[in-house]
Order: C-alpha cells, then sequence, then structure tokens
C-alpha cells in the first residue's frame, strides 16, 4: 500500500526533522524600525498584568523583508516598551507575516499576536518606505530619506513578551491558564543607516494602533540584521485577568467570546 500522508510519521523522520531546524545558518532581513513616544495612558491600557509600562513610553514598529531561499518572506511587528518584574522588553500587539507557514509556528508554539498581512518594505536610491497592511488598510507607514550611516550595534539580547492561551471549546473563556512567555533573541547587526522622514498611523478597525499616537518621534532606521529565538514559559497568569484584553489576537472577538450555536455538531 502506498504511505498514507496523514499517517503517523517514524521517529527517524521526527528526529531528522529537528535535527535540520536546529542547524539553521543565520537569516539576514533587512528592515526599517521606527520608535516614538506616544501617550503613556493609552500604552497602559493596552498591556494585560501582570505587565507594566516600561519607564519611558515608546511604541516601535520593525518592518522586514527576508530574502528566503525560493521563500520571500515580509514581517513586521507593532510593539509598546513594557517590563515584567526586573525585565525590560517589548509587547508586540500585531506581527503581520506574508505566509502561514512564519504565522503558524509563531502563534501556536510562542503564542506570538501574528496575522496575515501585506508587508512592504522599498528602498529606491536614499528614498525609503515601509508598511503593514491588512483588510486594503496600510494601518502603518513609515517614509523617508538615508540620511547617513550609523556606527553598528554591538550584539545585543532583547526580550519579547507574549501571552499563549487556547480559547475555550464552550466560549467560556480558556481551557487551561494561560502562560507568560519570555522570547529573548540574540541580535546582530551588519548594517545600519539613519532615516529622516516620519511614521503615518492609519485608521483601521481591525488594527487600531492609532490609539498610540506618535507624540515624539525618537528615531527611524533601516538596517540588515540577524537573530535567534528561544522561548520560556515564566507564569501562569489569571485567566480572568487576560481575557478581556484577548481581543487583541483576533479581527472578530465574537470568535472568541461566544460558544457555538445550540445543535452544532
Amino acid at each position: 500500500m502506498a504511505r498514507v500522508r496523514y499517517g503517523p510519521r517514524t521517529e527517524a523522520e521526527i528526529g531528522a526533522a529537528r535535527t535540520a531546524s536546529a542547524r539553521l545558518p543565520d537569516i539576514w532581513s533587512t528592515g526599517v524600525v521606527a520608535v516614538w513616544e506616544t501617550d503613556p495612558d493609552a500604552l497602559a491600557a493596552v498591556l494585560p498584568p501582570p505587565l507594566k509600562p516600561a519607564d519611558r513610553p515608546l511604541a516601535r514598529v520593525n518592518i522586514s523583508k527576508v530574502d528566503l531561499p525560493g521563500y520571500p518572506l515580509g514581517a513586521g511587528s507593532f510593539a509598546v516598551a513594557a517590563r515584567h518584574d526586573d525585565i525590560d522588553g517589548w509587547y508586540p500587539l500585531v506581527m503581520p507575516m506574508t505566509h502561514e507557514r512564519a504565522l503558524t509556528g509563531g502563534r501556536e508554539v510562542f503564542g506570538e499576536p501574528k496575522k496575515l498581512g501585506e508587508v512592504t518594505v522599498e528602498r529606491d536610491g536614499l528614498l525609503v518606505r515601509a508598511s503593514l497592511a491588512r483588510h486594503g488598510i496600510a494601518f502603518v507607514e513609515v517614509r523617508g530619506a538615508v540620511s547617513g550611516e550609523l556606527p553598528l550595534p554591538e550584539p545585543a539580547r532583547k526580550t519579547d513578551f507574549y501571552f499563549k492561551f487556547l480559547p475555550a471549546v464552550d466560549g467560556s473563556g480558556f481551557d487551561a491558564d494561560p502562560v507568560l512567555v519570555h522570547c529573548v533573541r540574540d541580535e546582530k547587526v551588519r548594517r545600519l543607516e539613519r532615516v529622516t522622514g516620519d511614521v503615518v498611523l492609519r485608521e483601521s478597525m481591525y488594527d487600531p494602533v492609532a490609539d498610540l499616537p506618535v507624540l515624539r518621534l525618537v528615531d527611524i532606521t533601516i538596517g540588515e540584521k540577524t537573530s535567534d529565538q528561544r522561548g520560556k514559559v515564566v507564569e501562569r497568569v489569571s485567566a480572568e485577568a487576560l481575557l478581556p484584553y484577548i481581543h487583541q489576537r483576533y479581527d472578530d472577538p465574537l470568535h472568541v467570546h461566544d460558544g457555538p450555536p445550540e445543535g452544532s455538531a
């Protein structure tokens, strides 16, 4: 009988897949990063407990393209500065990805708030434009011109905070207590340039990042970087405290808060 492809994989096949993923070479991306000071009250409002605002009310957008062989990828992140205990990091609100492969692993393994979207990074001479779009709305756009090279930073360790959870089958909350994940990346940069420009936040009911306005632009850069990624569960969190925030993960929160229709199979 021909192999049934939905059947179980052998231990050798599972082991080979794990070995291959552990030996991935450095993957370099070209990306635009913009950081600005935003409304501190708005920033505090989007942080689920136990996260708290960092000392400075910063928001950040990272818009990148990754030239994977045969599999070009656009990846974005809109995040706010946050703190958990004595660790400073970033809490992403939305992470558009151009391919399902990049989306599913991050959401299911780490709890990343990834969604399918359009990611654009364009450079024409000194002119730079980068954007994140979903549902036909470019809800973030960064535009400007390269104004000089910057010294390369030393390799740095950065932390993102994610909440990993599984909505309950009956729509009543969660099937198990959610967990807070620290995702740690060791980042290396091989090129970095300053961009003089601006950040435009457009109204979108699906991605309401316009609620975190640009009050004072800190910087815009374009560069080439690579990083690894590893995560760990640091604590279980209150389901009751997290429930009011899970709409951040979905375009239609009714899919989470409503139970299955009566009589459904």
